[in-house]
C-alpha cells in the first residue's frame, strides 16, 4: 500500500495537482510515520503557498531537530512568512565551515566548531568539539550536505535581508564551498556583486569541483567538474580576465553545443556591452529576446545597449510590453525609467527606477539609474547619497565609487574625487571610463603629463576591446587638451583631427583645433577652421575671438601667446573634460551590480 500511495503522489506532484498530492501525502504519513513523508507532504503545502500549514508538518515530533531536510524547507516557509528571526532561530547564525571541501585540503585538517552555536536551540552537540575536516565530510551523505549547503544559502538571504552583506557574503561562499553545485549561493555573490573581479577569481579556484560525483565513475565525474568550472567561469565579472572568459564560452559553445543558449549569449552580451561594442551587444540581447521574450535576465543589458544607441522607440514599446504583461517584475520598472531618462524626463524616470528598487532592494541596475537622475538634474547631494547607499550595497563593483568620483569632480572637490576614483581603481583597473575620468582630475590639478598617459591607456584598453568609435571621442578629446596643454601641438592637432572624421561636428573641437594652429603659427588654417566652427553655431563667443586674433595675425600683426591670452578657453576646456566623461555615466546603467 505505501509503494502505491507513494507512486500516486509522486505523479499527483509531477502533474502539478498538488491537491491530489496533499490528499495522498496525509493519508501515507498517517501509514508510516516516516521522516521522508512528512516532508513530502510538507513540501506539497509549500508549493501551494500554504506555508504555515507546512511548517505545522515540520514542527512534529521534532523533525526540525534530526532531519536537515525538514530543517531547511521550515525556514524557508519561515523566509516566504517574512519571518526572518524565526528563519536564523530555525538556521543557526554560524556556518558549519568544518564541511568545507577544498582543491587542497586531501589530508585532514582539524577545525574548531561550535555545533551548539551554529544550530542554534534546535540541534544538539553530536560532533566533538575538534574534528579532522574530512572525516567530518565522509560521515554526512550527499543529500544531508546539499541541504547544509541549502541552509547556508538561506542564512545569507536573512543576513542580506537584513542589510548584514558582509556576513550575507561569508554565507554564500560557505555554500558553495560545501556544495559546489548550489547554484543560487554562487548567483547570489556574483549578482549582487559582493566580491571584487579579483575575488571572484581567487574564490573560484579555492573551490572543489572535484566533489561532483555522477554514477561514481572517475571519468564522468571529472567530464562534469570540468563542464561546470567553465559555466561559473561564463558568470564572473566581465572586468577580469576576457580571455578566460572567451576560452570558457568557445568551449561551451563547440563541445556542448550551448553556442545558442541564452545564459552563454547573455554573458557575451555582458562582455561586448564592457567593451562599448553596443551594436553587437545589442544584436546579441535581441535573438535572446526573440526566442524568449521575457527573459528577465536578460532585460538589463538589453535596456541599457538600447539607451545607449538612441533607440527610444524600441525603449518604448518593450517598456509597454513588460509593464502590461509582467507588471509585478521589477525589470518592467527598469524599462519604463530607462525610456522616460532617455528623452529627458527625469522626474517620471526617478519614480520609476525607485519603484523598481523598492520591488527589489538589491536591484543593482535600478539604484545606479535612481542616482543618475539626481545627477542629471545637478543635484549633487542626493546623487552623492544616492550613489553612497549603491556603493554600501554592492561592495564588489568600482561602478558606484567611480560615480561618486566624477560627482565630486562636478563639484570641484578634487581631493575627494581623488579618493573615490583611486578606490574604485583598487577594485577595477581596466576600465576606460575610470581611467577617463582619473586623466579628467589630473587635468584639473594641471598635471598634465599624469593626464595624459591615463587618457592615453583608456584608449589602448578601449582599442583592446575593440570598443565603438563614437565610445572613444570623449577620451579622444580629453588627450588633445592635454597634449595642447603640455606643448605636444602637433600630437594635439593630429587628435583633434581624428575626433572630427569620426564624431559629430562639434564648436568647441573646432575652437580648440583653431587654437592650436594659432599657437603654431598656421593663421590661414585657423581661420579656415573657425569659420567651420562659426558655421555651426554663429554666436560662439570663443571662436569668435579666436578668429579676430587669426586675423590679426595673418595680417602680420604680433600675436602675445601667453596663458592670459587664452585664460577663458582653459575654463571652459577644464568644465568640458569634466563633462564629457559624466556624459558617458548612463552607460553603465545596467553593469556588475
Amino acid at each position: 500500500m505505501e509503494k502505491h500511495l507513494r507512486e500516486w503522489r509522486t505523479t499527483a506532484v509531477n502533474k502539478n495537482q498538488y491537491e491530489t498530492a496533499i490528499f495522498v501525502a496525509d493519508k501515507l504519513l498517517a501509514l508510516t510515520k516516516d521522516d521522508n513523508d512528512a516532508f513530502w507532504l510538507a513540501q506539497a503545502h509549500f508549493r501551494t503557498g500554504n506555508y504555515s500549514r507546512a511548517q505545522t508538518y515540520l514542527s512534529r515530533g521534532q523533525l526540525i531537530e534530526r532531519n536537515p531536510q525538514c530543517r531547511y524547507l521550515h525556514a524557508q516557509c519561515s523566509i516566504k512568512l517574512g519571518k526572518i528571526e524565526e528563519a536564523l532561530d530555525t538556521l543557526g547564525e554560524q556556518n558549519p565551515t568544518h564541511l568545507i571541501s577544498q582543491p587542497d585540503n586531501r589530508h585532514h585538517k582539524l577545525r574548531h566548531v561550535d555545533v551548539n552555536v551554529r544550530s542554534g536551540r534546535h540541534k544538539a552537540a553530536l560532533r566533538s568539539d575538534r574534528v579532522p575536516t574530512s572525516e567530518e565530510r565522509e560521515r554526512e551523505d550527499s543529500t544531508s550536505l546539499k541541504f547544509e549547503a541549502g541552509m547556508c544559502y538561506l542564512r545569507g538571504m536573512c543576513f542580506a535581508k537584513q542589510n548584514a552583506f558582509d556576513r550575507a557574503k561569508e554565507c554564500f561562499k560557505t555554500a558553495v564551498q560545501i556544495d559546489v553545485q548550489c547554484f543560487e549561493a554562487f548567483d547570489e555573490l556574483m549578482s549582487n556583486a559582493l566580491m571584487s573581479p579579483a575575488e571572484e577569481w581567487a574564490f573560484l579556484e579555492s573551490l572543489d569541483f572535484d566533489m561532483i560525483n555522477v554514477e561514481d565513475n572517475p571519468s564522468l565525474s571529472q567530464e562534469a567538474a570540468e563542464f561546470t568550472k567553465t559555466l561559473y567561469i561564463t558568470r564572473l565579472s566581465k572586468y577580469g580576465r576576457p580571455a578566460e572568459f572567451t576560452d570558457a564560452a568557445e568551449t561551451l559553445s563547440t563541445h556542448y553545443n550551448l553556442s545558442d543558449n541564452p545564459d552563454i549569449l547573455l554573458s557575451k552580451a555582458e562582455l561586448l556591452f564592457t567593451n562599448c561594442q553596443f551594436r553587437n551587444a545589442l544584436a546579441l540581447t535581441s535573438y535572446v529576446l526573440k526566442t524568449d521574450k521575457y527573459n528577465f535576465a536578460g532585460i538589463p543589458i538589453h535596456v541599457a545597449c538600447l539607451h545607449e544607441l538612441g533607440e527610444k522607440n524600441a525603449l518604448f514599446l518593450l517598456a509597454h510590453d513588460l509593464v502590461d504583461n509582467h507588471p509585478q517584475e521589477p525589470a518592467a520598472w527598469l524599462a519604463v525609467g530607462t525610456y522616460y531618462f532617455s528623452i529627458h524626463r527625469i522626474a517620471e524616470a526617478r519614480r520609476f527606477f525607485s519603484k523598481a528598487s523598492v520591488m527589489n532592494p538589491h536591484f543593482g541596475s535600478a539604484w545606479i539609474g535612481f542616482a543618475h537622475t539626481f545627477s542629471a538634474e545637478g543635484e549633487h547631494d542626493q546623487a552623492i547619497s544616492a550613489y553612497s547607499t549603491a556603493a554600501r550595497l554592492f561592495q564588489g563593483t568600482h561602478l558606484p565609487q567611480l560615480f561618486l568620483g566624477m560627482e565630486n569632480l562636478q563639484l570641484n572637490n578634487l581631493s575627494l574625487a581623488h579618493e573615490y576614483l583611486n578606490t574604485a581603481y583598487e577594485l577595477c583597473k581596466d576600465d576606460p571610463l575610470l581611467l577617463n575620468e582619473m586623466g579628467v582630475v589630473f587635468y584639473q590639478e594641471e598635471n598634465f603629463p599624469a593626464a595624459i598617459e591615463h587618457f592615453q591607456r583608456a584608449i589602448a584598453i578601449a582599442e583592446q576591446n575593440e570598443a565603438d568609435h563614437d565610445a572613444l571621442l570623449p577620451t579622444r578629446n580629453n588627450l588633445a587638451h592635454a597634449l595642447r596643454q603640455s606643448g605636444h601641438l602637433e600630437e594635439a592637432l593630429d587628435v583633434f583631427d581624428e575626433v572630427l572624421r569620426h564624431g559629430d561636428k562639434d564648436v568647441a573641437v573646432f575652437s580648440a583645433k583653431g587654437l592650436v594652429l594659432l599657437q603654431l603659427g598656421r593663421s590661414w588654417d585657423a581661420i579656415v577652421t573657425l569659420h567651420e566652427a562659426l558655421a555651426i553655431d554663429p554666436q560662439a563667443t570663443l571662436a569668435t575671438d579666436l578668429l579676430n586674433k587669426a586675423f590679426a595675425e595673418n595680417e602680420s600683426e604680433p600675436i602675445a601667446n601667453d596663458e592670459e591670452e587664452f585664460a577663458d578657453l582653459d575654463r571652459k576646456v577644464k568644465g568640458r573634460l569634466a563633462g564629457q566623461g559624466k556624459a558617458l555615466d548612463s552607460m553603465m546603467l545596467d553593469s556588475d551590480i
